[in-house]
């Protein structure tokens, strides 16, 4: 059964079997009171759903309300229409085994109700296209604060350190699948944004980045980049931009009155164990576990990349709110800093300056150099290694990963499974747990990454060591012919595969 589960319901599945979770977080801001602690979430919270700049924020709405006035768009045909089989594979898509909405209402009730559902909801959604008018109800959601922190119990945590995730009533989030399979080709972007694209993910964005800087290495240039991350980006969405936004697509002017609806009259509460608080108005943003929300966003921060078109020594790489960009010089560095900083003030997005930095890889990788600086005079440091979508990237003649902290996020899961059952279990149980399990987190994004052979065998060390453990001896004989009989392949033999077929996948890729 554990086999199954994907990685995070696994490991959940695994702490509520074997142990306390060790991110269970009993006190905020030093309070332990329930009803306390949730009252400082929605002070946090509400403060976050705010904009950055009051003035910019008016400005948006004064261009907003002129663009809207004179705002025809395409129209809307029978084509855009909701039809029965639509629903119908909207409402099987629907995952199964996540929390109700306010209505208590999960998936498992519209799956299991009378074949009529989709007839109705088929009704109701085109009269809500129509008429542009969403449920009040549709609107509403409660938020539950998910810590950031690993391991609450290590450190004292405060409201800054939890993400909301809303939780939207079930039919609410089968109207956005509809919207979402209808009008899809509105919310397009560029190809330099991989996040939330089907067929696409984090390896697409690692292997170009590591394709831009081997092309401009191998000029013998050195390549400067600079990892951006944007405070608070999804709870600092302006609505008014994001629907200035839709109306640059022509979106239709009954789809776009009803996502003026559907967002900008959204209210939440706050859920902490068994206390839930007053409701309160989102003003700006868009909700994170909302369907649409994650398009919206890409949407809105599109145009950063514009200014980079037809430019081939200049890069920048998006997934989600995730910037990185690369140049060959500081100074063009620099600049491409200062066009993206220009649209992101039209935004009314910040950077988060304290998560920011930079990084060279090159020739000339260990020379020091000027810091880059922002428009409000911060300079962002140069740093040895960063983070990136789950890899670290290190700076170096060439382009290259750092394997220790994979390595050690893969202790710790092979150290959670043997430890409970490595002595009661089979070693067929462990093997297969490991392979399913912990190899995954130990290979996460190498596929897309250039490894040494130093390297793979560095991976192959960690399992033989596991193995030397798990069978109770040293001799390396033994080890490969358990290896073979228990039909057990170690890391670089995985890679390997993964590898092909990432390679196989990026081949028909239209990106």
């Amino acid at each position: 059964m554990f086999s199954k589960k994907n990685g995070p319901d696994f490991w959940k599945c695994w702490r509520a079997k074997f142990g306390k979770s060790s991110n269970k977080c009993e006190q905020v801001g030093g309070c332990v009171d329930e009803a306390i602690i949730a009252d400082k979430f929605v002070s946090s919270f509400a403060e976050a759903y705010r904009s950055n700049d009051l003035l910019r924020s008016t400005e948006l709405n004064e261009e907003y309300l002129r663009i809207r006035s004179n705002y025809c768009g395409l129209p809307l045909t029978d084509l855009h229409m909701f039809d029965v089989e639509l629903l119908e594979n909207v409402l099987s898509k629907l995952k199964r085994g996540r929390a109700a909405g306010l209505d208590t209402l999960s998936a498992e009730h519209l799956l299991n109700c009378h074949p009529v559902l989709p007839c109705l909801l088929s009704e109701l959604f085109n009269l809500m296209l129509r008429t542009g008018h969403v449920p009040a109800t549709f609107c509403n959601s409660y938020t539950i604060p998910i810590p950031k922190i690993q391991d609450c119990r290590t450190a004292t945590v405060t409201t800054d350190d939890f993400r909301g995730i809303a939780i939207s009533p079930i039919i609410s989030k089968a109207f956005e699948y509809s919207i979402l399979e209808r009008f899809g080709k509105f919310f397009e972007t560029s190809e330099n944004q991989f996040g939330f694209k089907t067929g696409i993910g984090c390896s697409d964005a690692i292997y170009t980045v590591r394709s831009a800087v081997d092309k401009l290495t191998m000029d013998g240039s050195t390549v400067n980049l600079c990892a951006l991350d944007l405070s608070k980006a999804f709870d600092k969405v302006n609505h008014c931009a994001l629907f200035i936004k839709l109306m640059r697509k022509f979106i239709p002017v009954q789809l776009l009155k009803t996502l003026e609806r559907l967002f900008s009259c959204c209210w939440t509460c706050i859920k902490w164990k068994s206390v839930t608080s007053n409701f309160f108005r989102i003003d700006s943003g868009v909700r994170q576990g909302s369907v649409l929300s994650p398009f919206m966003f890409a949407l809105y921060i599109n145009d950063v990349v514009k200014k980079l078109h037809f430019r081939q020594r200049f890069f920048i790489v998006m997934y989600a709110d995730d910037i990185l960009i690369l140049a060959p010089t500081v100074t063009e560095l620099q600049r491409l800093l200062h066009e993206c900083e220009q649209e992101l003030a039209w935004l009314d997005m910040a950077i988060n300056v304290k998560k920011s930095c930079c990084l060279r890889i090159g020739p000339d990788w260990d020379v020091k150099c000027v810091n880059i600086v922002t428009s409000s005079g911060i300079s962002l440091p140069w740093v040895d290694e960063i983070r990136y979508l789950g890899i670290f990237i290190v700076s170096s003649r060439k382009f290259k990963c750092s394997l220790s902290h994979a390595k050690k996020s893969c202790y710790r899961a092979l150290n959670a499974i043997f430890g409970k059952v490595g002595r009661s279990a089979s070693a067929e149980v462990v093997l297969e747990l490991v392979s399913k399990k912990c190899w995954p987190i130990l290979l996460y994004g190498l596929e897309a990454c250039p490894l040494t052979n130093s390297d793979k065998q560095s991976l192959d060390f960690l399992a033989t060591r596991f193995l030397m453990k798990l069978f109770e001896t040293c001799n390396i004989d033994i080890i490969n012919e358990c290896i073979y009989y228990f039909g057990f392949s170690l890391p670089s033999v995985l890679l390997k595969r993964r590898t092909e077929r990432f390679l196989v996948k990026l081949k028909y890729t239209g990106n």
